[in-house]
């Protein structure tokens, strides 16, 4: 069964189950590696996506779901001025240590800001949960995002 899936703005037709995971259609069959595979049950975060502009987890989220809909991966974010402030601010604060969950808390937090662009350290937690970091590196990401959304990059 065909499916069309617009993923960083090219639709591309998908001959593939209506039940495979959109992780798996960027990782194995387009070659989109940024997002990550880490705990298959939407419980990390690793593999966040945006789906018409919202972070769903692409670990779950069916091609069939998905069809119709706009997806942006780690890989098109920068073209959105919000996803070009984070990565810049995470570059700044040394975010990063192992790196594996980064893509998912730069695509968390490239949502909360696209909403709600002066978030409240509140907003920030409720956003961002879900995201789990195994290096801690939790207080450099809220930096980064107070960074990204006062826009001292």
């Amino acid at each position: 069964m065909g499916f069309d899936l617009k993923i960083n703005g090219v639709v591309r037709n998908l001959d593939v189950p209506p039940d495979m995971p959109v992780l798996w259609i960027l990782r194995d069959l387009l070659g989109l590696t940024g997002t990550k595979y880490g705990c298959g049950v939407a419980q990390c975060g690793a593999c966040t996506v945006h789906l018409d502009g919202e972070p769903v987890r692409s670990c779950l989220l069916t091609v069939s779901a998905a069809a119709g809909h706009d997806v942006t991966t780690i890989e098109a974010i920068a073209q959105t001025e919000a996803g070009a402030k984070v990565q810049q601010a995470w570059l700044d604060e040394e975010v990063i240590q192992c790196g594996y969950c980064q893509s998912g808390q730069i695509m968390a937090a490239t949502a909360l800001l696209q909403h709600i662009p002066n978030p409240t350290d509140a907003d920030i937690d409720e956003a961002m949960a879900g995201n789990i970091c195994r290096c801690g590196t939790y207080v450099r990401i809220r930096k980064a995002i107070r960074k990204a959304a006062t826009h001292e990059t």
